[in-house]
């Protein structure tokens, strides 16, 4: 018996017990839990504060159930405090679980207590059920980490291929070097703290994703089945998708459940891990690479708002801590560029700048704001920008192809990045307009929040094209030399009613096979008919009378969200599309 299509990639409200029965038994590669520690901890719907007993057996009920729905060769990851990690342990046993490490996971800001030593690390157990055939990715160079002797003496003899971690996994090594000898490596990662940048915000307590990334990609390979009974912050769900495993999990909260699907529907396979990275060998190679690279030849950056940092007027950097204090009071919890992209919150700050006599142009203090986080001033000061803009790829479907095609015409017209390009409001009205004109009817935040969308998801698009081979993305059809078979529908000819709803590419160009632009999305037929409607199709005809379109339906889009468009701009390098990340 297998796993329904519809369990996989969602989150599942209800208790986690009732749930696993439902699942076949041997179906799942690999399990983690960060199950309640009953230590009275406040969750939504939860009670933490069971008796011992209740406890154990509840423990006892969900293991034994991991355990049975769990492959031969699967891999089971607990995460426990102090309280009940050495009942956990002979309790798994009992199940029938191999402990293979007991991994300390060390963090130097731990929880303050007043009557005993500070509580400052967290148990990780390694679980396998068969202790002779078990998947351990022991030689993935993503995993491996560099040796003292590479890393700091950078000695000869150092192994190229570096060692796995120790057991010990530690938060910031540089400040415990008492505490530590150089050649002890250790695990870098940090505890999710409340001013972290990949903090959720909706659940107390969140595992790293650079400590989930290592679990998962030691212990399972693509497309194998990860599951989390507890999901809590939804972190071990976010991580495998990204890393391209299959998934599903559990949840007892309805609120979770649902901030955990839109913490989902913001990522995509192939999307980096949050949070700081440990040295691992493959980007210590990347790095030393680089580095020989760039004394052969200089490495040019395309201008960006930082390149003329230094004429920003004295007067307004004498009045960094006026800016700095303008901010916090607009702000909102937002970071900057949710600022500078929100016309509501940027009229704000400027008033708060008038309040306080800064001077400048609006352009130039909300220039001078990027210059200030670079220089690391905003998190000094102990301002709040960790508050989510709640926009996601849903959201900006219906117009993202027009935020695209007004940056990329900005950018033609003024030359300049997009950060630069919303800090002078009457540029960024510009970009507005141009959006509005192509899909009309959303505020100039949402405009501008799809174009910051495209800049990151570019970069992490052409980053995706490497995770499958190009024929597996299903539009070799649409490449420069397969294009010559494919049939096109001449705009006038166009039936907005016979085209397939759901997921797919498409290619628009002159009929002299000038490609203006390249896209792909959800919905092909809403998204046709929004593009080509009785305003927009206007500014269509203006740039030509011949018009002709490819449209290639699709299973999906969103499993490698951006590749696929990222291939049909490097073959056909449309003239409307923001392409500018290609150059790298």
């Amino acid at each position: 018996m297998a796993i329904t299509d519809s369990m996989h990639g969602k989150i599942h409200q209800g208790d986690c017990i009732v749930g696993l029965k439902t699942i076949p038994a041997g179906t799942v590669d690999l399990a983690f839990a960060d199950p309640p520690f009953n230590i009275g901890f406040k969750y939504d719907q939860y009670d933490d504060t069971l008796e011992d007993d209740q406890y154990l057996q509840w423990s006892h009920d969900w293991m034994t159930q991991i355990f049975r729905v769990l492959k031969d060769n699967g891999t089971f990851w607990l995460a426990i405090g102090d309280e009940y990690a050495a009942e956990l342990k002979v309790a798994a046993k009992k199940i029938g679980f191999h402990c293979r490490s007991w991994v300390i996971w060390y963090y130097t800001f731990g929880v303050n207590c007043k009557k005993k030593f500070t509580r400052s690390h967290a148990h990780l157990f390694h679980f396998v059920k068969d202790e002779k055939d078990f998947v351990f990715n022991h030689l993935d160079m993503d995993l491996r980490v560099p040796s003292a002797r590479r890393l700091i003496y950078n000695d000869a003899r150092a192994n190229p291929i570096g060692r796995m971690p120790d057991d010990t996994w530690i938060l910031r090594p540089q400040e415990l070097v008492n505490g530590f000898e150089p050649d002890e490596d250790t695990w870098h990662f940090p505890r999710v703290a409340g001013t972290f940048k990949e903090r959720a915000g909706f659940h107390g307590c969140q595992m790293p994703e650079q400590l989930l990334g290592r679990i998962i990609r030691t212990c399972s390979v693509e497309n194998d089945l990860v599951i989390d009974p507890f999901s809590g912050s939804s972190t071990t769900v976010a991580v495998a998708k990204k890393l391209g495993r299959r998934f599903f999990s559990f949840e007892l909260s309805e609120e979770y459940v649902r901030l955990g699907t839109e913490r989902l529907d913001r990522i995509s396979v192939g999307d980096p891990l949050d949070g700081a990275e440990e040295p691992s060998m493959s980007g210590l190679l990347k790095k030393e690479k680089q580095t020989k690279k760039s004394t052969k030849q200089e490495h040019k950056q395309p201008a960006t708002l930082f390149a003329n940092e230094n004429k920003i007027h004295d007067m307004i950097a004498a009045e960094e801590d006026g800016i700095i204090e303008a901010f916090a009071n607009a702000n909102r919890g937002y970071p900057i560029d949710r600022l500078v992209a929100d016309p509501i919150l940027n009229e704000d700050f400027q008033l708060a700048c008038e309040r306080l006599s800064i001077p400048g142009t609006p352009a130039e203090r909300n220039r001078f704001l990027f210059r200030v986080r670079k220089a690391g001033r905003l998190k000094s000061a102990g301002v709040n920008t960790q508050t989510k803009t709640r926009i996601g790829w849903k959201d900006i479907e219906p117009f993202v192809f027009a935020s695209e095609i007004a940056w990329r015409q900005v950018t033609n017209r003024y030359r300049m990045g997009l950060d630069e390009m919303f800090c002078d409001p009457r540029i960024a009205a510009q970009f507005d307009k141009i959006a509005a004109d192509f899909s009309p009817g959303f505020t100039a935040l949402e405009y501008r929040w799809a174009a910051l969308r495209i800049r990151k998801e570019g970069h992490n698009g052409l980053n995706r094209t490497g995770l499958q081979s190009t024929n597996k993305f299903g539009i070799s059809q649409l490449n420069r030399a397969g294009i010559k078979d494919a049939t096109p529908i001449a705009l006038a000819d166009l039936s907005f009613d016979k085209i397939e709803q759901g997921p797919g590419v498409y290619l628009i160009r002159q009929s002299d096979a000038t490609a203006l632009y390249a896209g792909e999305t959800d919905q092909l037929a809403s998204r046709i008919c929004r593009t080509f409607e009785a305003g927009p199709r206007d500014l269509w005809l203006q740039r030509c009378a011949d018009l002709e379109i490819f449209i290639l339906p699709l299973e999906s889009v969103a499993d490698y969200r951006f590749a696929r468009q990222s291939l049909l701009l490097k073959w056909h390098r449309p003239q409307w599309n923001y392409v500018d990340h290609l150059k790298a």
